[in-house]
């Protein structure tokens, strides 16, 4: 069963930085789509940004320019590097993994505050 653990979230105030990390296991990780969603309170889960195997990237217009995804195969791991928060950028931060059989996976999510 594939195992994601998310980390890196916390308090940010606006204008700051974070930069969330998501570890994977039991999955022949660079074959994977993986993908970073966000869900704040009362809304729908939306995609945030993702990378491909070849690391083609795809980001939300909303964070265009100020989130950069990137993964180290050799660590098993995706990053998001998160720039000029926002408060409208609180929420549970997710990482997802896709097979390339179409499977998805979930990691338990870690919360992003961005508050003065």
């Amino acid at each position: 069963q594939v195992q994601l653990v998310e980390s890196g979230g916390g308090l940010v105030q606006p204008g700051g930085s974070l930069r969330l990390s998501c570890a994977a296991s039991r999955i022949f990780f660079r074959v994977y789509t993986m993908g970073w969603y966000r869900q704040a309170p009362g809304k729908k889960r939306e995609l945030v940004a993702d990378i491909t195997s070849s690391s083609s990237t795809n980001y939300a217009d909303s964070v265009k320019g100020r989130f950069t995804i990137s993964r180290d195969n050799a660590k098993n791991t995706v990053f998001l590097q998160m720039n000029s928060l926002k408060p409208e950028d609180t929420a549970v931060y997710y990482c997802n993994a896709i097979s390339p059989q179409g499977f998805g996976s979930w990691g338990q999510g870690t919360q992003v505050t961005v508050s003065s």
